[in-house]
């Protein structure tokens, strides 16, 4: 019998024990971590400066929304392909090109000084960020194989997410403020160069399973063509015709349906639909499509809220969401790995959904004159919901994925909470507008009638958040008695 090492078969000349303490895993958990901070930080830092930027480059009102369009595009439509990518090419190799795209990028869109540059350069950035992220939990997977471990390191990563959405709002005021639209792309030139000498120094060179194991040419023109028109459908929804909207959202199932058919009868499938077949795989995505979507209310509405309704300025909103960053901070990386080793994902899962139920429900009584600490401060429940929630979910998601392919389920996880988000965002921002000028054309004030649109998108999102819960009941497994009793010898140890 062939003695057992701990060699990961994407690993090229290392193993993990070479990853210590020289080539820690805790360090190259650190460089993913920079690398995914800079990618959120400027999924949000963007939104603060967009007036400054309409001013300086002369943008005209629809084409300011393509400052974000450009980069959720192919951000969200490429995930899939690149998680695939990393697979058959290396992972380490795609996480580089990425944060070097990226970082390339960002230049570009700092020296802009037109809006043709600025969205082409957003685009080419997206592109970036799309092929880092994809492969990302899948090296964390790998790295770390101890359920405790991984536990630990999955939310670290998810504690760097949740932060980076909100600290990015405050950190776009200042910039914009202090140094100039410019500097909101600038900040990730420091950000991006470190972290590629540190993916060179710290994580490990791998091979990758090479384009033969799954070169599906055709399959990733589909899924790509097809979920960057979905992206677009999803966030143009708003501000277009309804045939608009509708031809390219059936254009889009179109090109998916011919992926999924293209899937069945390829001999070496960009996407083997026998991942699908998973519970955890399938359950835990569907569920982040739903949390994701309906914690977009919570993020983006409630920033409306306090700027429309109680008068505050961009930094003071983002301040007041700080808190609910701690909470899920503390609990991401204190609390996490600890339940989920003890409890099992699934009711970690199930507890971190009911808390987010709650949260939003408590949304759905804003008043019109609303206090802080009354009426906005107790959506703490929502940090702590969502810092239970997601890493269990990512664990779920990952589980069943094999070494080989969990760069391709790292780019599904991805793509779930990109398009949850997007999708999300869209309806309950409409459904928030739709109400609030119904209310207006009966004569309500301009603030009550505000509330009234952001209080039914919190419900809608509580109801969102109600439907996961009896999806997470019937898709999502269980430990094994074996593994929970072992989970827990580990946690009361640690």
């Amino acid at each position: 019998m062939a003695p057992v090492t701990n060699r990961a078969p994407w690993i090229s000349g290392a193993t993990m024990s070479d990853l210590s303490p020289g080539r820690s895993r805790w360090a190259a958990l650190t460089v993913l971590c920079a690398g995914m901070l800079m990618i959120i930080l400027d999924g949000n830092i963007v939104s603060v400066a967009l007036p400054v930027i309409q001013h300086d480059l002369g943008f005209s009102p629809a084409g300011l929304a393509w400052t974000v369009n450009a980069y959720m595009i192919p951000f969200g439509g490429l995930l899939l392909l690149a998680g695939r990518l990393g697979d058959l090419l290396g992972r380490r190799r795609m996480l580089l090109a990425g944060l070097a795209v990226f970082t390339g990028a960002s230049l570009l869109c700092g020296l802009a000084s037109g809006p043709e540059l600025l969205i082409a350069a957003r685009f080419v950035q997206g592109a970036g960020g799309a092929m880092a992220s994809a492969v990302s939990l899948g090296m964390i997977v790998t790295l770390f194989t101890d359920p405790w471990e991984r536990a630990r390191a999955l939310g670290a990563f998810s504690f760097v997410g949740a932060a980076g959405a909100s600290i990015g709002s405050v950190l776009g005021g200042v910039l914009t403020e202090s140094f100039g639209w410019h500097s909101i792309f600038l900040i990730n030139l420091p950000i991006g160069i470190a972290a590629v000498v540190g993916a060179l120094r710290l994580l490990p060179a791998d091979r990758g399973l090479g384009l033969g194991a799954g070169a599906d040419v055709l399959g990733g023109a589909l899924v790509t063509a097809g979920l960057m028109l979905a992206v677009y459908t999803i966030i143009e929804s708003g501000g277009r015709s309804t045939g608009h909207t509708l031809g390219f959202g059936a254009l889009s199932l179109a090109l998916l349906a011919g992926f999924v058919a293209r899937q069945a009868t390829a001999p070496r499938p960009l996407l083997p639909l026998r991942m699908f077949a998973s519970r955890n795989v399938s359950g835990a995505n569907l569920v982040q499509i739903l949390m994701v979507g309906a914690m977009f209310s919570f993020q983006f509405l409630v920033v409306l809220y306090m700027q429309r309704v109680l008068g505050y300025d961009a930094n003071k909103a983002g301040l007041a969401l700080l808190p609910a960053a701690l909470v899920i901070g503390a609990v991401t990386l204190l609390l996490s790995a600890r339940l989920n080793a003890r409890f099992g994902e699934r009711a970690v899962v199930l507890a971190g959904l009911a808390l987010l139920a709650l949260g939003l429900a408590h949304l759905t009584r804003l008043p019109v004159s609303g206090s802080y600490l009354v009426d906005l401060l107790p959506t703490l429940l929502l940090g702590s919901g969502f810092g239970l929630a997601i890493p269990a979910l990512t664990a779920l998601a990952m589980s069943d994925a094999t070494q080989a392919d969990s760069g391709l389920v790292s780019g599904l996880c991805n793509t779930a909470q990109t398009v949850g988000g997007a999708l999300g965002l869209a309806v309950l921002s409409t459904l928030a507008a739709t109400r609030t000028d119904g209310l207006l054309a009966g004569g309500t004030t301009e603030a009550a009638a505000l509330t009234g649109g952001y209080r039914l998108a919190f419900g809608v999102g509580a109801a969102l958040v109600g439907a996961a819960i009896p999806l997470a009941l019937l898709a999502l497994r269980a430990r094994s008695a074996r593994r929970t009793s072992e989970a827990k010898a580990v946690a009361s140890t640690a």
